[in-house]
């Protein structure tokens, strides 16, 4: 691999490094910042009461639109940072980037109107915003497949890009779970955890999958993980994943008893597990698809736009940056505690 990797101590090695990890980060996370509220999105058809939706909407509503610009600066990066990298994901993921483009616009039209709609209506709404917060989880979680499997024009990796879809859907959904139970209180809080419970074991299938398919995709990427002594110094990482997906399921167990009695010792411990597992996840994948942009095609480098562009760029992305990061710790502030209806 390190035929790979130019020296980084030139400008024009450790720019495009610096990008990477910008871009990287960002989808990271709008995975889980936006992955929560679509899953509560998914979630929203379970609801019982009108009461119970319109808590649901409100523990995300200060939020839901502000997360979505971690996508808008991951994918901007991708473009102005690495065009050549940008035209062929781009490309080969053209009709699930469509669909998830449809989806959010569905959802954000549907989170606006719900609100303002008269009741005969309502109902109507709630289902659009569900089928858009579906079918843009399971678009994202089919373009992780095809960027695992280098975007494999065949049946198989096809079949494998959907059922990633539909495990990404589930995490999102157990992500939804967790914040509603961290979010809300009563009957609402109970359920949120029977649909985190419920939610649990398609979540775990789909890091099983990506685990064994990743390696088997390049032997670069095997080699890296189980050449020595890497297979070593590597096994805290699923190591300490089992350990996550045990301590939620065994929270899950746990929780109806001590919420059911108004102790809310514990509540954040789906959320946080969750998160931890999603940021375990995020780095065996930056590990084994490092430094390639597409697998054993592109790697970052040879991507990369010029220095001289990179440099522009870079001073846009120093001042930019902090003010994301700015405005969204200082939102998860103001408007952090338990939610309750909307009123208008």
């Amino acid at each position: 691999m390190l035929d790979l990797v130019p020296d980084l101590t030139q400008t024009a090695g450790w720019m495009p490094l610096v990008f990477a990890i910008v871009m990287a980060l960002a989808m990271l996370a709008y995975v889980v910042l936006d992955g929560y509220d679509l899953g509560v999105g998914v979630l929203l058809r379970r609801a019982d009461s009108e009461l119970q939706k319109d808590t649901m909407i409100a523990s995300i509503g200060p939020f839901w639109d502000a997360n979505e610009t971690w996508l808008v600066l991951g994918v901007g990066v991708l473009l102005v940072g690495f065009p050549m990298a940008h035209g062929v994901i781009l490309g080969a993921l053209y009709l699930p980037v469509a669909l998830m483009l449809i989806a959010l616009t569905l959802r954000g039209v549907a989170f606006d109107f719900r609100v303002k709609a008269r009741a005969v209506h309502k109902p109507l709404w709630d289902r659009a915003f569900y089928a858009g917060s579906t079918l843009a989880g399971w678009s994202q979680g089919y373009m992780l497949g095809g960027l695992i499997t280098g975007f494999k024009d065949d049946v198989w990796n096809h079949l494998f890009s959907a059922l990633i879809g539909f495990c990404l859907l589930a995490a999102y959904t157990l992500l939804g779970a967790g914040w509603l139970i961290m979010k809300t209180e009563g009957e609402l809080q109970l359920k949120a955890v029977r649909w985190g419970k419920a939610s649990l074991g398609l979540t775990a299938l789909g890091v099983l999958v990506i685990s064994i398919a990743t390696p088997l995709v390049s032997q670069r990427i095997f080699d890296k993980w189980f050449s020595f002594p890497n297979v070593f110094m590597l096994l805290p990482i699923p190591a300490m994943t089992l350990v996550l997906f045990v301590v939620m399921a065994r929270s899950f167990k746990r929780l109806p008893v001590r919420l059911g009695l108004g102790n809310q010792y514990g509540a954040g411990v789906p959320f946080a597990c969750t998160l931890g597992i999603f940021l375990l996840a995020f780095y065996g994948l930056a590990y084994s698809l490092f430094p390639w942009l597409v697998i054993d095609k592109i790697t970052l480098w040879q991507a990369a736009s010029s220095t001289e562009a990179l440099t522009v760029i870079f001073y846009g992305v120093v001042v930019v940056l902090p003010v994301i990061i700015g405005y969204t710790v200082f939102a998860y502030r103001v408007f952090w505690g338990k939610s309750s209806a909307l009123n208008y």
